[in-house]
């Protein structure tokens, strides 16, 4: 047996604020989307990656995640949200910084306080 991904669940109290992160700044896009529910739900991908977005006021404020994504070209992933989201990245990792574990990094954070680290291999 082989486990092939990790798909986390990230919670929000308006789905609309995690769409602007992933979709609109990082590139993600909707592989399915149901709004009729209770708590919205919508499947984004991008390249190999998978995450579920869920709609719930009471999830999103016990949960605040915090995710890393590996890119193969940071400065590439740097420009991108510089370009288009400026106002995404996080105060205390606004710029690629090389980590003392050797990993180049920067960080994004929006207005529900979810997380991205994204981080290049050095």
């Amino acid at each position: 047996m082989q486990l092939t991904k990790l798909i986390p669940n990230i919670f929000y109290s308006d789905m609309n604020v995690g769409l602007q992160l992933f979709v609109d700044t990082l590139g993600f896009s909707e592989a399915y989307r149901d709004d009729s529910g209770e708590q919205p739900f919508c499947i984004i991908k991008r390249d190999n990656l998978v995450i579920h977005l869920i709609e719930s006021h009471e999830w999103a404020i016990k949960d605040r995640p915090e995710i890393r994504l590996e890119t193969d070209d940071i400065e590439a992933a740097y420009a991108l949200v510089k370009g288009s989201h400026p106002e995404l990245l996080h105060p205390n990792l606004p710029e690629i910084k090389l980590q003392p574990w050797g990993a180049l990094e920067f960080a994004l954070r929006d207005t529900e306080d979810v997380c991205v680290i994204l981080q290049q291999p050095s």
